[in-house]
């Protein structure tokens, strides 16, 4: 079954970095588009940033310039490099794929599944 493990999250202060991976297994990954998801408290879930089969990217206003996706297929895993946070970008990091589908995809709807979650705490 198609599995998705999220690690790298933690409590920051205002201005530095973390990089989260997510490891994914139980399906063919270099076919499938990825994306990062977050969720804060009270609020609905949010496209962060997407990556095509074609490493074709794209990011939500709020984190362009900040944060970059990668990923590599032959490790079958998914990255997030997340500089400058701000407290703002705190919340849950769900990392998500679309199985049946090549692009990227920032709306949550899209996503087939997604991990556990990872949490980014960032204090000012």
């Amino acid at each position: 079954q198609v599995q998705l493990v999220e690690s790298g999250g933690g409590s920051v202060q205002d201005g530095e970095s973390l990089r989260l991976s997510c490891a994914a297994s139980g399906y063919t990954f270099p076919t499938a588009g990825m994306g990062w998801f977050r969720q804060a408290p009270g609020k609905e879930r949010e496209g962060v940033a997407c990556i095509s089969i074609k490493n074709v990217t794209l990011y939500t206003k709020s984190v362009r310039g900040r944060f970059t996706i990668s990923r590599d297929n032959a490790k079958k895993a998914l990255y997030l490099q997340m500089n400058n946070l701000k407290p703002e970008d705190s919340g849950m990091y769900y990392c998500g794929t679309a199985v049946t589908g090549g692009g990227c995809f920032l709306m949550p709807s899209n996503v087939d599944y997604f991990g556990q979650g990872t949490q980014v705490t960032v204090s000012s």
